[in-house]
């Protein structure tokens, strides 16, 4: 027996906020029904990480342009907030709705949420249709041959070239059959996702702009002019060398799938570079994957070992390091970089991580807690298993002592010291062979570059090498008697 023809079908947007590649806009079209669009601001659940700043600027404007997208479809997008596992049942109360169409979410408090929907669903005989909108696989679909899940990248990788390419991506819909009459909706700019007082946005403003046109442009762009040396490229923060589609690909502005085809045919027969690119896509991929089969990894590390581990409380510094102030350029460069376009070069990223959890000793919580406010692309698989990477306490980390050194990774990624002279302008003056090191530069030197360490530029707060054998020490008291490292 078919569902009536008449009655309306709800599609609940999450973080999939695109009409292309949208599996469960197909399966809502294809259902036949009419289709009532719905997006739900739904912050309240417990355990649920909510948008930072940075991310809930990004949101505005990217339900911004999806209510665009479907107006021009004939269609409109619904409004609502609250906890899901009451406003989803409400709305099909409202409107007679005899189907719910959605994206799958993979976050731990989603998780719990989406099963309290699908009871309070099924008690007024109404099925939620779910689908995989976000990820290459679903994270219960790659196992090893043991049949267990993988904790370690590389053999998790392979695993997913040896699946084959994932299914080409599906064209947005010109026409989307709207019903006699749509719900209640909520006024975007009510739910103030903007800052106002004060407006810190005119970075990201001037950086980005949110959506699924946006995104297929910036897609279009990476693999014509940067695929092909990504590969020698990618860590170069001097350089426009990356794709920058981590925000739009967390906000489902663009599928992985579209971003994996386009690569695919821009490099073909596969080269270095789009193998490279590949590869980083399924590194998103093995986030998500640790996060399903490790929910903890936000809050607890993997390794319980470090949960003993003797971290410091140093708000002075925390601080320091959060402004872009610590007196290693290419550390306050990545640092003030983030603060003004809510984003920063993943190589840099893996330095001031470093920076914060070896030089400080402060824990990795802390700085993902501050990348989670001030990142457009903030997500929570990627963020907390690169922070546990760095710290050494994840399922696929780098070893503890690995320690970067800032100045040699400054002169090694920043040559010319372009990246350092573009977010720290007061050392803009220095020659490339002292600006990764300015306390080291003669006094002359110094003078004709008009900077005074410790007034116009900070001295370092801690001694690389003192920082270093600190934290050493610090590995070694937890690694002693448990073999953790």
């Amino acid at each position: 027996m078919g569902l009536p023809t008449g009655a309306p079908v709800l599609l609940w947007f999450r973080q999939d906020l695109r009409l292309t590649d949208n599996p469960a806009l197909a399966a809502a079209l294809a259902s036949g029904h009419p289709v009532i669009p719905v997006f739900l601001l739904d912050q309240e659940a417990p355990g649920t990480w909510a948008p930072g700043g940075a991310a809930r600027w990004w949101l505005h404007h990217s339900l911004a342009a999806l209510a665009a997208a479907l107006a021009e479809r004939g269609s409109r997008l619904v409004l609502r907030r609250g906890r899901a596992e009451e406003a989803i049942p409400r709305l099909v109360e409202e409107t007679g709705a005899v189907a719910v169409h959605a994206n799958r979410l993979y976050e731990p408090w989603a998780r719990a949420s989406d099963a309290a929907v699908a009871t309070g669903l099924k008690q007024r005989g109404v099925p939620i249709h779910g689908a995989n909108a976000a990820l290459l696989f679903e994270p219960w679909t790659v196992r090893t041959q043991a049949g267990g899940s993988f904790g370690v990248y590389t053999p998790f990788s392979r695993a997913c070239f040896a699946a084959g390419p994932p299914p080409q991506p599906t064209r947005a819909p010109t026409r989307i059959p709207a019903p006699d009459r749509f719900p209640r909706s909520d006024r975007l700019d009510d739910w103030g996702l903007l800052p106002t007082t004060p407006d810190w946005a005119s970075g990201l403003r001037e950086t980005w702009t949110p959506g699924e046109t946006a995104a297929q442009a910036r897609l279009d762009r990476f693999v014509a002019r940067h695929l092909a040396d990504y590969d020698r490229l990618r860590n170069r923060p001097d350089l426009d060398a990356t794709s920058g589609l981590s925000p739009h690909l967390h906000w489902g502005e663009i599928s992985p799938r579209q971003v994996w085809h386009a690569a695919e045919a821009a490099g073909a027969p596969r080269s270095k570079g789009t193998e490279t690119f590949l590869k980083e896509l399924l590194w998103r991929e093995f986030s998500y994957h640790l996060l399903w089969h490790r929910p903890e990894m936000p809050e607890q590390p993997l390794k319980p070992a470090f949960a003993d581990f003797p971290w410091r409380n140093d708000a002075t510094a925390l601080r320091a390091w959060q402004r872009g102030r610590t007196g290693y350029p290419i550390v306050d460069a990545g640092m003030r970089q983030l603060w003004q376009t809510g984003w920063m070069h993943n190589r840099v990223r893996m330095i001031v991580a470093s920076f914060l959890i070896k030089h400080l000793l402060l824990p990795w919580q802390e700085g993902e807690a501050w990348f989670w406010d001030t990142l457009v692309d903030a997500d929570l698989a990627a963020n907390s298993a690169s922070w546990q990477w760095v710290a050494g306490s994840g399922a696929d980390a780098a070893p503890y002592f690995r320690i970067f050194n800032p100045v040699l990774q400054g002169a090694k990624f920043d040559p010319d010291g372009a990246y350092v002279r573009r977010w720290v302008p007061e050392l803009a003056r220095l020659p490339a062979a002292l600006i990764h090191a300015p306390w080291q530069a003669p006094p002359i030197e110094l003078n004709d570059a008009g900077v005074v360490l410790g007034r116009t530029y900070p001295a370092p707060i801690v001694d690389h090498s003192a920082a270093r054998a600190r934290a050493l020490a610090a590995l070694d008291s937890i690694t002693r008697d448990k073999g953790a490292a």
